[in-house]
C-alpha cells in the first residue's frame, strides 16, 4: 500500500511534474504563470479559487507528506525532489512560498484575459508554481465554466422575461439545479452546484449548501431553496389505475397557502393528466389549495411538449394577457421543464413559448447534466501557462507559439488586467501599468495565508444581483 491520503498536496499533481525541478535553466529564481480561458462562446464568470485555497493550500506540508510522496513517486518510476520539499518545511514551516493574484470572484471577464496569476516568493522554490498547475487549473476551470454557462442561461431567461413578462422578480428561481445524481463525484457537485448558485437560488443539490457554508461564509444564511416534488417512483407506486389519487395526495400533503408543489405528470399520458386529471377531476383542488401546482413533463421534444402543455393548461384553467401582450396562466398553476435542458435548447424553448403567445413567466427550468457534467476544460479552452522567468536576477518573457496552432499562443511577461479608456477589460504586461491604472488582479494568497475571503452574497452582487 503506497498511499491512501487524498489530501497530500505533493501527490495532487501530474506525474511528469515531479521531474521538472531538474529541467529549468541554471540560476532560475522565480517563475510566473497565469490562467485564462483562451476562447469560448461566453464571458468568464470567475469562481472557485477561494474554495481551493481553503480546502487544500492552508494546511502546511509535513514530513509525513514528504515521506509518503517519496514512496509513491519513486516506486512510480520518477525522481523526487526530497531536498526541495524538506527545505520548504525547514524554511517556511511547510507553508507554500507563493503569491496568487486573481480577479475578484464573480467578476465577468471576456475570454482571452488573465484571471489568475501565480509566482513563487522565495527564489529557492522556482519550481513550485508550475508544480501546482494541475491542482490550481482544475480548481478554477470547472467551477468557472459552470458559473459562466449558468450566467449565460440567466441572461437568456432574463431577456425572455423582459420581453414577455411584467416582472423579472422571479429570475433567481427560473433555473433549478437538477444535477446532483449526474455529477462525477460529490466534490464535483459541491463545486459545480455552488457555481450555479452564483447566479440562481434554486437547487436540489444539498451538497452545494454544505459547500457554501464551508468555503463561502454562508453558515448563517441559506443560499438556496427547493420545494416538495414528486418523482416517477412515488407516482407509479400507486399504479396507473390510481394516478388521480397519487396526484390528489400530493396536493393534500404539500398544498396550502403560499406553498409550491411539483408533480411529474408524464408517467403514462401527459395529455390525459393535464386534460382530465389536473384540468377536470382535481381542478377544484388545484384552484383552491392556496398555493401553486408546478406540473413537470419529463419526456418528448422539450419545445413542443412545453408549448402544447401550456396551451392545454390555458384551455382548462384560463389565462390572462399581461401588459406585454403575452398569456399568463393563473398563479396557482405553472410548468417546470427539466428534461433536455442545456444552454442551446433553453433559448429555443423560450422562443417557442413566446411564439405561441405565452409569457416566459409560465415556465421554470431544471438543468442537470447540461449544467454540471457536459463541460470540460476545452469548453472554454482553459490553460495555465508560464509567461515569465527570473534567472540570475533578470526577468525574461517566456511563451509558446506553435506554428501548428495559433490558438495556443500564450501570453508573455508578468501580467495585469485593466479597464482601458473605453471601459473594456484588457490584459497588459504588469510593467506597462501607468500610475492612473488599477490592476484588477489582487493578492488573494501569499506565503500560506488567505488574504481575501468573500461570501457568496458578495460574489453574487458582482454578477449584477
Amino acid at each position: 500500500m503506497y498511499s491512501s491520503n487524498f489530501n497530500n498536496l505533493i501527490l495532487n499533481s501530474d506525474s511528469y511534474k515531479t521531474s521538472h525541478w531538474l529541467q529549468y535553466p541554471p540560476d532560475s529564481q522565480y517563475m510566473s504563470s497565469y490562467v485564462e480561458a483562451r476562447k469560448g462562446d461566453h464571458d468568464v464568470v470567475f469562481f472557485g479559487l477561494q474554495a481551493f485555497i481553503k480546502e487544500y493550500l492552508q494546511a502546511p506540508i509535513t514530513t509525513a507528506d514528504i515521506n509518503e510522496a517519496e514512496m509513491v513517486i519513486t516506486a512510480h518510476g520518477l525522481p523526487f525532489n526530497r531536498s526541495g520539499w524538506e527545505r520548504l518545511v525547514e524554511k517556511h514551516d511547510g507553508r507554500l512560498p507563493i503569491r496568487i493574484q486573481a480577479v475578484p470572484e464573480g467578476s465577468i471577464v471576456p475570454v482571452s484575459n488573465v484571471v489568475c496569476q501565480i509566482v513563487n516568493t522565495d527564489p529557492e522554490f522556482y519550481w513550485l508554481p508550475s508544480y501546482l498547475e494541475t491542482a490550481l487549473l482544475r480548481a478554477i476551470w470547472y467551477p468557472s465554466t459552470v458559473a459562466s454557462l449558468s450566467y449565460f442561461c440567466k441572461n437568456v431567461i432574463k431577456s425572455a422575461l423582459e420581453k414577455s413578462a411584467d416582472s423579472t422578480d422571479g429570475l433567481p428561481f427560473k433555473l433549478h439545479d437538477f444535477g446532483a445524481r449526474g455529477g462525477s463525484s460529490m466534490e464535483t457537485i459541491a463545486l459545480g452546484s455552488l457555481a450555479n448558485l452564483v447566479n440562481f437560488s434554486g437547487t436540489d443539490s444539498m451538497t452545494a449548501l454544505v459547500a457554501a457554508s464551508r468555503w463561502y461564509g454562508m453558515d448563517k444564511d441559506m443560499p438556496a431553496f427547493s420545494i416538495p416534488a414528486a418523482e416517477h417512483s412515488t407516482m407509479t407506486a400507486w399504479g396507473r389505475e390510481r394516478e388521480t389519487q397519487a396526484y390528489a395526495n400530493m396536493l393534500e400533503q404539500f398544498g396550502g397557502e403560499g406553498n409550491l408543489v411539483a408533480v411529474v405528470s408524464d408517467s403514462y399520458d401527459l395529455w390525459n393528466a393535464i386534460d382530465n386529471i389536473w384540468g377536470d377531476t382535481l381542478k377544484d383542488n388545484v384552484e383552491n389549495m392556496g398555493g401553486t401546482l408546478v406540473i413537470r413533463p419529463d419526456s418528448g421534444d422539450p419545445a413542443k411538449v412545453v408549448c402544447e402543455a401550456l396551451t392545454r393548461l390555458a384551455v382548462k384553467f384560463g389565462a390572462t394577457t399581461n401588459s406585454k401582450g403575452y398569456k399568463v396562466l393563473p398563479d396557482y398553476v405553472r410548468l417546470i421543464q427539466g428534461d433536455g435542458i442545456n444552454p442551446q435548447s433553453l433559448g429555443k424553448i423560450l422562443d417557442a413559448v413566446m411564439n405561441a403567445g405565452f409569457s416566459a413567466d409560465n415556465v421554470t427550468f431544471g438543468m442537470g447534466g447540461g449544467l454540471l457534467q457536459q463541460v470540460n476544460r476545452d469548453t472554454m479552452s482553459w490553460a495555465m501557462k508560464a509567461s515569465a522567468i527570473c534567472i540570475a536576477g533578470t526577468w525574461q518573457d517566456i511563451y509558446k507559439d506553435p506554428i501548428t496552432s495559433q490558438s495556443k499562443r500564450s501570453k508573455k511577461g508578468r501580467l495585469a488586467l485593466i479597464k482601458d479608456s473605453n471601459g473594456q477589460l484588457q490584459t497588459i504586461k504588469e510593467d506597462e501599468l501607468s500610475s492612473k491604472q488599477d490592476n484588477l488582479l489582487r493578492d488573494v494568497y501569499v506565503d500560506g495565508t488567505l488574504l481575501i475571503e468573500d461570501t457568496l452574497t458578495t460574489i453574487r452582487k458582482r454578477t449584477g444581483w
